[in-house]
């Protein structure tokens, strides 16, 4: 028995000392885990750590780097050895050793010291390089099946422009057979195909891609995707194939199909490196070139905005294998295109949710309507048996008109759009779409009979019919949830419109139009980023501006820009409250991400940006009327240009707190000219401002528009003495109409922001706590599963739509109050500070930084309050509790008072104030 207890007392002891160990764990290289085709020349790592004690701080780290991961586990790299550095650094580390070598890939480890005398060693990861110069591809061609004529190109098209050319293209399968006679190490494919592309390797797919590569502004750059192939090669006969598709570089102009846009950079291309190491230390490149053969495939018509259809009857089984015979196959023709590969940054999107039909109803028309139950962006997944030639449509669409026929109604969302698939009569035959996708909830289908129904439509039979969510493959970030269950629903309505709108653009909606309009980049920003690891597709979206930018400077409210709207002149092209986000964007990159490189690397466009808005305002006192204002506002009329809230508000509100950022950058960067100049500038457009808009006896602005006074707040154009008055009449305004919001696109951010940073969250929660005027929950009480673009969920416009949807960010920094603070970047120094307004009794919510996991949990009790907290390692937070005075509180049972850990602030507020390090705490404040 002695014995046995002896035994215990040191499996508890170990099982202690195990627990407060040190761990390191999530190394990540330029954001990403173990990648591939690595752009960056000097790329940047990062690491988490983990521990069971509190208060941990890394006081060290070694980065050690190698081509070959047994020197890795002997500790002695040969490429990099940053050795010991006494640093508390642990995000954005930039490696500093041997020039790295293209399509090269290389091991690294990292070990960390922590101020409690711990040490701890990672796993070993490994990242492979791109290719960084044109020479890297080695001589491999843009190869096609056929040519656009150079006559019919046009790169920016307008809204009016007639059609040059007339029908569809063919959409290609191109294919190369190559021997493997030693044995292979590594292989890894680096290619290109525009518009889109699917890559397969003796008869298989390779990976789960979806619409790859990212579409970008063709005429300057395209994107490479580069895979591991190894598992793919074989000994002996290989045959690599690639299929393409349209996308946004060719929209094909067939009558009767949907065409929100006329772009044609030219027919589909590709181009290709597959690079063969073998283990003997040799290697060989598979190269497109003039070798290759090239055929039309079953994919018979794809457009981005008008379907696909496919045509079974034409599938060449085996094409993509060494045994096929392509004898009959022509050879492909080489061809130019865009003038910079870069690599893609952004995760491919991939197939996420898929819904299988809640209902099956017959419309009167004798289609058969699949109701899904959500709302999403997605392709579908067919399963059905007939004869040879049999033909079945399925048309997609949001809504069901309201005539009450039961058919779908597409005329909100670009029509017609639709699939069909044309039958081969063997079994059972399965089909998804590879190179367009729509939003939508429901499916009618035409040619076809659901398996086990009767009626007048018979034809093939559907064994199955299911959508298939596809979206961007950004990590998951956060979670929230209440005691509300409007709020928890709006949560998800919200975060459905981001997942449909997450491309390799942040789309505005998934079906008419799949453009990247700029101003809800940088105003959903905030909210996705809470929710989702965005920072890949956030470095993309600053690339595409930059690409996308004038020579003058001038920053279109599209990025890529594939089109200009010529109704209203350049008001839909000029507009700053859009095209703030080549700003806003690299600046919350660095807040949120503590990237500086990004800003670096924007700042020539960030300048040339601002030089153009200065300009336009010197004939105007620095008054920038342009543009769109506050969008999709609540005013007398439809929803549209901004009704409530004049142009010049919003514009020249932008403009100057564009300047106190580029302030700041150019503070961060160590341009003091630039920054003075900015400051100067900032002092011109606020004194003009307020000049023209401020009502010195009424103490409102403008109209007295919510969108007016909150965007002053916000941007602090409003002098200290006139805050409380300004402030107060914005609340009177949303309180004299009954607690209802009138804000739009624009304004409805800095209105949050504002009533939160004020501490008025109490208003917040009126405002959106209800589900009679419009809003959140008037679009749910209208049977909305995801973000309407309008407030009042209109059925003539977008009912998945990413603008509008701040609220979550409310959800995060309010409701769960996790906050980076003010003079911290990438939540080095948090703030949990939740708001406990309205009926709310509890609410969980946790944001994974780039530190580690932080938790916001808290409830009311019956005799108070209770909040646990989880701050990572590596980090410090400021806890704020309602209480008054620190003898109300507990951390885990037991006075705060006798806790040297803890670090308690002057009262403020009604808050008790406590400064924490990492770890895991529990607080309980009583009445």
């Amino acid at each position: 028995m002695r014995k046995l207890t002896i035994l215990l007392c040191l499996f508890f002891i170990s099982f202690s000392l195990f627990s407060q160990s040190l761990s390191v764990s999530r190394l990540k290289c330029e954001y990403k885990t173990n990648p591939l085709g690595i752009g960056n020349s000097s790329p940047r790592f990062a690491w988490e750590l983990s521990s069971g004690q509190r208060g941990v701080i890394q006081t060290a780290y070694r980065i050690i780097v190698s081509d070959n991961p047994s020197l890795i586990e002997k500790g002695d790299p040969n490429i990099w050895d940053s050795r010991k550095v006494n640093s508390a650094s642990s995000i954005q580390v930039k490696y500093d050793g041997k020039q790295l070598l293209a399509g090269k890939k290389y091991f690294w480890r990292v070990i960390v010291w922590d101020n409690k005398g711990n040490q701890a060693s990672s796993n070993t990861n490994s990242f492979q390089m791109g290719l960084l110069s044109k020479a890297d591809w080695k001589g491999a061609r843009w190869i096609a099946y056929e040519k656009l004529p150079d006559s019919a190109v046009n790169n920016l098209v307008t809204d009016k422009k007639p059609d040059i050319i007339q029908g569809s293209n063919v959409l290609p399968l191109l294919r190369k057979q190559f021997t493997i006679k030693k044995k292979v190490t590594r292989a890894t494919a680096f290619i290109a195909g525009l518009g889109h592309f699917e890559l397969s390797i003796n008869g298989k797919k390779v990976e789960d891609h979806f619409l790859d590569a990212g579409w970008t502004k063709y005429d300057k750059e395209a994107q490479y995707v580069t895979f591991d192939i190894t598992q793919n090669i074989k000994q002996g006969g290989n045959a690599i194939g690639v299929t393409l598709g349209n996308g946004f570089y060719y929209v094909p102009p067939v009558k009767g199909r949907y065409r929100k846009l006329k772009t044609a950079f030219g027919f589909p291309k590709m181009i290709g490196r597959f690079l063969i190491e073998y283990t003997d230390g040799s290697t060989e490149n598979i190269l497109s070139d003039a070798s290759w053969k090239t055929s039309s495939g079953p994919i018979v018509f794809s457009s981005i905005y008008g379907g696909e259809d496919y045509n079974a009857n034409l599938e060449k089984n085996g094409w993509d294998t060494p045994t096929y015979n392509d004898k009959a196959w022509r050879k492909v023709i080489l061809v130019d295109g865009p003038p910079s590969l870069i690599p893609q940054i952004q995760e491919p999107l991939r197939v996420f949710e898929q819904f299988s039909a809640k209902s099956i109803t017959q419309a009167k028309n004798g289609n058969w309507v699949y109701d899904l139950g959500q709302n999403f962006s997605g392709i579908v997944e067919l399963k059905v048996k007939g004869k040879k030639g049999d033909t079945v449509r399925i048309i997609p669409a949001e809504l069901l008109k309201a005539d009450g026929s039961g058919s779908v109604n597409q005329r909100p969302t670009g029509s017609p759009f639709y699939f069909t698939y044309i039958l081969k009569g063997s079994g059972v035959e399965v089909w998804r779409p590879r190179f367009t996708y729509y939003g939508f909830r429901y499916l009618e289908v035409q040619g076809g009979t659901p398996e086990g129904k009767d009626g007048k439509n018979i034809g093939p039979s559907l064994v199955g019919l299911k959508g298939l969510h596809v979206r961007n493959a950004a990590e998951g970030a956060g979670t929230f949830s209440s005691s509300s269950d409007l709020f928890n629903r709006t949560n998800t309505l919200i975060d459905w419109s981001i997942k449909s709108n997450l491309a390799s653009v942040m789309t505005d909606c998934p079906h008419r139009e799949k453009l990247g309009w700029l101003e809800q980049v940088h105003l959903m920003g905030s909210s996705i980023r809470y929710q989702y690891d965005i920072a890949n597709l956030s470095r993309k979206a600053i690339q595409d501006i930059k690409a996308s930018q004038l020579d003058n400077g001038l920053v279109p409210e599209i990025a890529p820009e594939y089109v200009l709207f010529t109704w209203g002149g350049d008001m839909f092209r000029d507009s700053p409250e859009w095209a703030s986000t080549l700003i806003l964007m690299p600046w919350y990159l660095y807040k949120w991400y503590g990237d500086e490189d990004v800003i670096r690397d924007a700042y020539p466009a960030l300048k040339r940006y601002m030089a153009y808005l200065e300009n336009k305002g010197k004939s105007s006192n620095y008054i920038l009327s342009q543009g769109l204002g506050d969008w999709y506002d609540l005013g007398p009329n439809p929803p549209g240009v901004s009704q409530l809230t004049p142009l010049g508000v919003t514009g020249t509100a932008i403009f100057y707190h564009d300047l106190t950022v580029m302030d700041s950058i150019a503070q961060m960067l160590s341009l003091p000219g630039d920054a003075d100049k900015f400051r100067s500038l900032a002092g011109k457009v606020k004194e003009s401002f307020n000049e023209k808009y401020f009502n010195k006896e009424t103490k409102q602005y403008s109209t007295g528009s919510q969108t007016a006074n909150a965007m002053a707040l916000y941007m602090n154009l409003v002098a200290p003495s006139d805050r409380p008055a300004v402030l107060a009449n914005l609340i009177k305004d949303i309180k004299d109409r009954g607690n209802a919001l009138t804000a739009g696109d624009i304004g409805y951010r800095y209105l949050l922001r504002v009533l939160e940073n004020e501490g008025r969250s109490d208003v917040i929660f009126a405002m959106n706590n209800r589900s009679d005027v419009p809003g959140y929950g008037y679009q749910l009480a209208k049977g909305a599963t995801a973000l309407t673009e309008s407030w009042a969920a209109l059925p003539t416009v977008s009912n998945n739509h990413l603008m509008l949807g701040h609220l979550m960010e409310w959800f995060y920094s309010g409701v769960g109050g996790i906050r980076s603070a003010q003079s911290s970047s990438a939540f080095k120094d948090i703030e949990i500070n939740p708001q406990v307004v309205g009926d709310l009794s509890s609410a969980k919510v946790d944001y994974h930084s780039p530190y580690g996991l932080i938790t916001s949990d808290w409830r009311k009790t019956s005799n108070g309050f209770e909040l646990n907290v989880t701050v990572p390692a590596n980090t410090t937070a400021t806890v704020y509790l309602p209480a008054t005075n620190a003898d109300q509180i507990k951390e885990g049972g037991s006075d705060v008072n006798n806790k040297p850990e803890l670090q308690l602030l002057p009262v403020k507020g009604g808050r008790a104030i406590i400064k924490v390090g990492s770890g895991a705490y529990r607080f309980t404040a009583t009445h």
